[in-house]
C-alpha cells in the first residue's frame, strides 16, 4: 500500500476540488485544471484537505501517482510552475515573436517555437527563457522541447540547458594528444 497515497493534500484558500463523473477538477486563482481519474479511485474533500480513496484493491499502483497528480494540480492553480532555461554560446540568443519565440542557436536559420495554450514564455537578457504555467506536466514538456532544439554539447558546453544543470565536459583531441 502506498504511503504517499494515504497523505491528504492540504487545500490553500481559494482552491476548490471536485470529482464528478470520473473527472477531477481543480479550480483556483490562476484558473482551472481537469483530468480524468480511473473508476477504481475517488477523491474526498473535507476539512480543507483532499484525499484520494482506493475503491479497488487491484488499483494500488495508481494510488500514490494520482495523489501526486492531485497535489500538483492544487499547487498549479494556486501558485503555478516555472522552468528556466539558459542559452550558452557566442551569438546564441532567444527573441520574442508575439506569443512565439525565435531561437538563434548556431543553425543556418532561426528556429521558431510556438507555445501551446496555457503556457507563457518570457525572455530575459536574450539568454534566459522562463516557461510558466499551471500544468506541471505541460511546463516540463515545453521546457524539454525547447532544450531539444540545441541540447548542450560536451566539448564547449554550448546549447540550451536547464538553469543549474551541470554539463559533463569532455577533453578534446588536443588534450589526449598531449599525453
Amino acid at each position: 500500500m502506498s504511503r504517499i497515497g494515504k497523505r491528504p493534500v492540504v487545500l490553500p484558500a481559494g482552491v476548490k476540488v471536485e470529482a464528478v463523473n470520473g473527472v477531477l477538477t481543480v479550480t483556483g486563482k490562476l484558473g482551472q485544471l481537469a483530468r480524468p481519474i480511473p473508476g477504481q479511485l475517488a477523491v474526498e474533500v473535507k476539512d480543507g484537505a483532499a484525499t484520494v480513496v482506493l475503491l479497488d484493491k487491484d488499483a494500488e499502483n495508481l494510488y500514490g501517482m494520482y495523489r501526486t497528480i492531485l497535489a500538483n494540480m492544487v499547487q498549479g492553480v494556486a501558485d503555478g510552475f516555472q522552468r528556466v532555461l539558459e542559452i550558452v554560446g557566442v551569438g546564441y540568443k532567444a527573441e520574442p515573436k508575439g506569443a512565439d519565440i525565435q531561437l538563434l542557436v548556431g543553425f543556418s536559420h532561426p528556429v521558431r517555437y510556438k507555445a501551446p495554450a496555457g503556457i507563457k514564455i518570457a525572455i530575459e537578457n536574450n539568454t534566459l527563457v522562463k516557461v510558466e504555467g499551471m500544468d506541471k506536466e505541460l511546463v516540463g514538456q515545453v521546457a524539454a522541447e525547447i532544450r531539444a532544439v540545441r541540447p548542450p554539447e560536451p566539448y564547449k558546453g554550448k546549447g540550451i540547458r536547464y538553469q543549474g544543470e551541470q554539463v559533463r565536459r569532455k577533453a578534446g583531441k588536443t588534450a589526449q594528444a598531449a599525453k
